[in-house]
């Protein structure tokens, strides 16, 4: 079972283009995507986690060894790769080819369940693109305001 995408650097670029306004200033080089499309990034000061669910950004492990000792405990899978939710979603027979990724259906910021029944298979750019576009939408919302619509572009 994969729990990790490596696509090549115009397929990052391309699916990090609408995370832009979280991206901007920072020199950072894509390593991996989880199976739902977060990004670890690799930066001067250590890697990154560009968390697609949260919308954040956040320099997590000083170095590319660290992250795959994270990666390795039942907690960082957990956390990071929702190995949990993987393998559910295995389960039910979806596999992801070379270019996708897991996305779930509605997303959870839209009040979708994070479980293997809200989980579809999506190229990774699109799945990259509509979560960027959703997050920067919603960003800074307080929690339990009522969403009546959201756009989305090209």
């Amino acid at each position: 079972m994969e729990m990790l995408r490596r696509f090549d650097e115009e397929t990052f670029a391309r699916g990090l283009e609408d995370w832009a306004w979280l991206l901007a200033d920072k020199p950072l080089r894509p390593l991996a995507a989880s199976m739902f499309g977060d990004v670890f990034l690799q930066g001067p000061d250590g890697v990154w986690f560009l968390d697609s669910l949260e919308g954040t950004l956040a320099k997590e492990w000083p170095d590319a060894r660290a992250l795959e000792n994270a990666l390795r405990t039942p907690e960082g899978e957990d956390q990071y790769l929702l190995g949990g939710i993987v393998a559910a979603a295995y389960e039910r027979g979806l596999e992801p080819g070379p270019e996708q990724v897991f996305m779930f259906s509605v997303h959870p910021a839209l009040g979708g369940a994070i479980s293997a029944e809200n989980v579809e298979v999506m190229d990774y750019v699109v799945a990259s693109s509509i979560c960027g576009q959703l997050r920067e939408q919603i960003n800074g919302i307080p929690p339990g305001t009522r969403i009546t619509g959201v756009t989305f572009s090209d």
